[in-house]
């Protein structure tokens, strides 16, 4: 954000100096041809068109110095040999006051934004052409008029020279500021990232994880320290100590993400389309009925595979949640370099706030939808005509850009 507002203020800047520099040389050209025209008995036609040549050149010299030095120096060299004859001999020569105004701004121009270098070239061009306009016309003009218009011009167009170089040394140095503050930013932004990243890592650990090992470590040992425990309840025991070691494992995986500041390393192996069935089984066996179909044997590539098995289960726990005791069927297989995926249930078909529909509070399809997005596919989920509630997923290979596992 900050550089897009740094560039829109140096777009800004740059259009203000060009709205200034066309102004200037609307001014100056207004005031050339009449005085050219009348005091040195120039054509009109001529003086017009060497006349904007001048003129125009601080505005071109912006975006094109070359091109603008080359233009200014023909006209500036020409312009003083038309009319030579006619001209009122109290007129300055070769140099006009407002062709010497245009030089000292063109010279500061391009020395200011082009460097001194080129401010120099154009200098000693502009100077070296009147002293050759003199050569050819020795006698247009007394020698002392002559040598005082080349001094005054020559002195300051130097200046302009000086301050262009200033102004040069202050532009860089206000563009390495400004890289700088913003190199300072991106840096305070990302210092705050990881701060925020690592807070959250601890109160997860210190909260959620100290929570979830208490409940695996009491689940473990209740039949030891529940004497006659039923097996039906030591098994129930059993699998809720399962689960509570699964969710530890995956608490680890994102605290280790959440610690990690190169947020593209791979930390640990994510589930796939081997684990649904486990999955499955393990929602089986807190009493539900659910019947799995899965086909899709070609390997996926890894984004693919941990979003297909995400879908599927936030599709299950939402099943569960809000259709207790409905029939689940799980469908997944790849079809047309694709992973297709059906949840259906034959619960209720009205849409629960909890899945994140419509103006609900929850996140479940929310985030489904967010999943596969990032992977380029697409998913419904709503009312099925035949009855309950069906989330289906459609998954690409080929969007991911990534090979297959």
């Amino acid at each position: 954000m900050s550089t897009m507002t740094s560039e829109r203020r140096a777009l800004r800047r740059r259009t203000l100096w060009l709205v200034v520099l066309a102004v200037a040389g609307v001014a100056l050209l207004s005031v050339l041809v009449p005085l050219q025209t009348i005091f040195s008995g120039t054509p009109l036609p001529i003086a017009m068109v060497l006349g904007a040549g001048i003129c125009a050149a601080p505005v071109a010299a912006v975006g094109y110095p070359r091109s603008a030095i080359a233009a200014f120096c023909l006209a500036s060299f020409a312009l003083p040999l038309f009319g030579a004859d006619a001209r009122d001999a109290a007129w300055p020569w070769p140099w006009s006051v407002t062709a010497m105004i245009a030089f000292t701004l063109l010279t500061l121009v391009v020395t200011a934004v082009h460097g001194w270098r080129l401010g120099l070239v154009l200098w000693a061009a502009g100077n070296i052409g009147s002293l050759v306009v003199l050569a050819i016309l020795p006698h247009a003009v007394t020698v002392g008029a002559a040598t005082a218009d080349l001094v005054v011009t020559a002195a300051l167009s130097a200046a302009a020279l000086l301050v262009g170089v200033l102004l040069a040394g202050r532009i860089r140095v206000g563009e390495e500021l400004s890289r700088s503050l913003e190199l300072t930013a991106l840096e305070q932004s990302r210092r705050a990232l990881i701060e925020e990243r690592t807070r959250i890592a601890r109160e997860l650990h210190d909260v959620v994880a100290h929570g979830m090992s208490v409940i695996q470590v009491q689940a473990s040992t209740a039949r030891y320290r529940v004497p006659g425990l039923p097996d039906e309840a030591a098994a129930e025991f059993d699998d809720i100590a399962a689960a509570a070691r699964s969710s530890l494992a995956e608490m680890r995986r994102l605290l280790g993400v959440l610690r990690t500041e190169d947020q593209e390393q791979e930390l640990a192996p994510q589930q796939g389309l081997a684990d649904i069935p486990a999955l499955v089984e393990g929602i089986r066996r807190a009493g539900a009925n659910v019947r799995l179909e899965i086909s899709a044997t070609s390997p996926a590539p890894p984004s693919v595979e941990i979003t297909a098995f995400r879908i599927v289960q936030e599709a299950l726990s939402n099943a569960v949640r809000h259709a207790p005791g409905s029939p689940i069927a799980v469908e997944v297989d790849d079809v047309g370099g694709a992973v297709r995926i059906r949840v259906h249930d034959d619960g209720s078909p009205d849409p629960s706030p909890a899945l994140g529909n419509g103006s609900g509070g929850g996140h479940g399809l929310r985030g489904m939808r967010e999943r596969v997005s990032l992977v380029g596919g697409s998913l419904t989920a709503g009312p099925d005509p035949a009855g309950g509630w069906t989330v289906t997923a459609r998954l690409p290979w080929a969007a991911t850009g990534e090979e297959g596992a």
